[in-house]
């Protein structure tokens, strides 16, 4: 539980601290693979809060997403359309409802646990 915390608080001091020049070619494939990251990362939290998380389908997950939205984000390129905006939407539609779904289960946790279980009871 400890180790994804601590990954995520040394990548953010990593990020704060490591000044990185992203090419203006390459800014919408990175902008793709952000938000692919945090598809697959809540889409992880929420499969382990309901019990059927699989690491094979968490990783193929992301390196097929990622794959298929940097491929739409290349031939729009190469055709002079904006195809990644199809990407855009479609991880931010699923980051929107996957957060929405652990918002809601973590509340509702917490709205049902029993008096007195809290960290300040008494």
């Amino acid at each position: 539980m400890w180790l994804p915390v601590i990954g995520l608080i040394v990548g953010i001091l990593l990020g704060l601290l490591v000044s990185v020049e992203i090419p203006l070619a390459y800014v919408k494939y990175t902008a793709i693979a952000i938000l692919a990251a945090i598809d697959t990362i809540l889409g992880g939290v929420r499969s382990q809060l309901e019990g059927r998380f699989d690491l094979g389908i968490f990783v193929s997950g992301f390196v097929i997403n990622a794959g298929f939205a940097a491929f739409l984000a290349g031939l729009g390129d190469l055709l002079g359309l904006d195809l990644y905006l199809g990407a855009v939407i479609a991880f931010s539609i699923r980051i929107f409802d996957n957060a929405g779904f652990i918002r809601r289960d973590l509340l509702d946790a917490y709205l049902r646990r029993p008096r007195g279980t809290g960290p300040v009871s008494g």
